[in-house]
C-alpha cells in the first residue's frame, strides 16, 4: 500500500465561513505524521472530513486507498480515533464503557485494556461522571489504542494530561511506529510534534502552508535569548553570526532572536562576561509569521 492517507484538493466550507481549502498531502505506512497549527487553523475540520464525519465541499480523501465517504464503514473498522472533544456515558464506569466499545469492535482482550489503564494511571472502576478532565482524556486514549488499529487519528491527544502521563503517551506512539502502524496526530504544541513525529503538515488559517521533515522543522526552530552582560554590549557584536535574525540592545541587556542551531551565537556570547541568560520559546503563531507568511481568516 503506497499511502495510508491521501487528500486531493480537499475543501470544506461552512457557508460564508471557510474551514479548509485545497488540502493535498499524503501519509505513508508506518509514519507518525504531525498536523500542526494554532487553534482554529482547520485541524479538526480536516480530521472530521477524512473520517466522513462531515462531507467535503469539494476534493477527495482516501484512507487505506479507500474512498473516505463511500468506504467509511470499512475504514472505521481499521482506525482508532480520539476526537478533540468527545462525550462519554457518565452513568458507566470506565471499565463498562471500554467493554461496551470493545464488544462493538468484536472484542478486545481485558488484559490489553488493563495494561493501558495501568500505564496511563486511571481507575476504571470509578463512574465516568466522577472523573476529572484529564482522566476522561485517558479513557479516550485507551479506547483509541486498545484494539491496536492500523491507523491512529488523534486530535490534540495530550490536552489535560500531566507531564508523566504525556511521557507514557509518547512511549505508546513510539511502540505504534515500531509495529509498522501509522499515526496522524494533530497538535498546536511544537515541542510535542518535534518529539514524536517523522513529518509535519503545517496548517494556518485553513491552508496547508508546508509539509516538512522533522529535521527541517528543527532547523527553523526559533528562540529568543535575553542576555545580561557585566558591561554594555552593542547590537553590532552579533553582526554576521549565523542564524541571528534580530538584535535589540539597551544598556547591559541584549535580546537576540535566533533561528536554527545555537552554537555560533553561544560562542559569540561567551566572548563577553555574562551575568544572566534566559531563553524564550516563541509562540507557534510567531513561527508561522516568520517562516510561512500571513494567510487569510479560517476556522477549525
Amino acid at each position: 500500500m503506497a499511502e495510508v492517507i491521501r487528500t486531493e484538493g480537499l475543501t470544506k466550507s461552512y457557508g460564508p465561513r471557510r474551514g479548509v481549502v485545497d488540502l493535498t498531502f499524503s501519509v505513508a505506512p508506518g509514519e507518525v505524521f504531525g498536523y500542526l497549527g494554532p487553534n482554529g487553523a482547520g485541524k479538526t475540520t480536516t480530521i472530521r472530513t477524512l473520517l466522513d464525519l462531515i462531507r467535503p465541499t469539494s476534493g477527495r480523501a482516501f484512507v487505506f486507498g479507500l474512498d473516505s465517504h463511500r468506504d467509511a464503514v470499512r475504514i472505521h473498522a481499521r482506525v482508532g480515533y480520539l476526537p478533540g472533544e468527545f462525550s462519554l456515558y457518565d452513568h458507566m464506569t470506565g471499565a463498562e464503557y471500554l467493554a461496551y466499545l470493545a464488544s462493538l469492535r468484536g472484542g478486545v482482550s481485558a488484559e490489553r485494556i488493563a495494561e493501558l489503564a495501568d500505564r496511563l494511571d486511571v481507575d476504571l472502576s470509578a463512574k465516568i461522571r466522577t472523573l476529572s478532565h484529564g482522566n476522561r482524556q485517558k479513557i479516550g486514549l485507551i479506547q483509541a489504542f486498545m484494539h491496536r488499529p492500523e491507523l491512529l487519528v488523534l486530535d490534540e491527544p495530550t490536552q489535560g494530561l500531566d507531564p508523566l502521563i504525556q511521557h507514557e503517551f509518547y512511549r505508546l506512539i513510539e511502540e505504534t511506529r515500531a509495529d509498522g502502524r501509522t499515526v496522524f496526530l494533530s497538535s498546536h504544541v511544537m515541542p510535542e510534534v518535534e518529539r514524536v513525529c517523522d513529518r509535519v503538515g503545517i496548517i494556518r488559517e485553513g491552508r496547508l502552508v508546508a509539509v516538512e521533515d522533522i529535521g527541517d522543522l528543527r532547523a527553523k526552530e526559533l528562540r529568543t535569548l535575553e542576555i545580561h552582560f557585566a558591561a554594555p554590549v552593542p547590537a553590532s557584536a552579533f553582526d554576521g553570526v549565523p542564524g541571528v535574525r534580530e538584535v535589540e540592545a539597551g544598556g547591559d541587556a541584549v535580546r537576540v532572536t535566533v533561528a536554527g542551531p545555537m552554537d555560533a551565537v553561544i560562542k559569540r556570547i561567551a566572548a563577553f562576561e555574562v551575568v544572566d541568560l534566559t531563553s524564550h520559546e516563541p509562540s507557534l503563531e510567531e513561527i508561522f509569521l516568520t517562516f510561512y507568511g500571513k494567510g487569510e481568516g479560517g476556522g477549525d
